[in-house]
């Protein structure tokens, strides 16, 4: 057995990949921070992999334990539903995998007072610049 352990973000999803992209930013800032983790992505929907897949996988790298990071503002219905009936598939796929789920991000102290920060501090764009305003090019298929 490895002396590492996992640790997984588990994000909503979307139909869209590019919605991905900040968390696969944030997977690699914790993975470089978490350097005695194996730090993956585990999607809720729409995306893979999904939470089983992860503990498969990390299960057969000899990982013996995973604490599960809800990247989520509060405990909705993914939390109160989805998630307790993905974590027992995910036992089932990796049965020697032991799991703690930390509480959801957004529920954090230190994240909500990140957040606060960077509503006060961030600078403002002109709307267009943020792809407010539908261009053909970023019409999903």
């Amino acid at each position: 057995m490895s002396n590492a352990s996992g640790l997984i973000l588990y994000v909503h999803g979307a139909r869209d990949p590019r919605w991905a992209e900040p968390f696969r930013r944030l997977r690699e800032l914790v993975a470089g921070q978490a350097t005695d983790c194996i730090v993956m992505l585990a999607f809720l929907d729409y995306l893979q992999p999904d939470l089983a897949t992860v503990a498969r996988q990390l299960s057969a790298q000899g990982i013996a334990r995973a604490r599960v990071v809800p990247m989520f503002f509060g405990r909705g219905g993914h939390l109160r539903d989805d998630l307790p009936k993905q974590l027992q598939l995910a036992r089932q796929a990796a049965p020697a995998l032991a799991f703690t789920v930390t509480e959801p991000a957004g529920e954090s102290e230190t994240v909500l007072g990140a957040l606060a920060a960077f509503a006060i501090h961030a600078p403002g764009q002109p709307t267009d610049s943020l792809g407010v305003h539908p261009h053909e090019d970023d019409a999903i298929p």
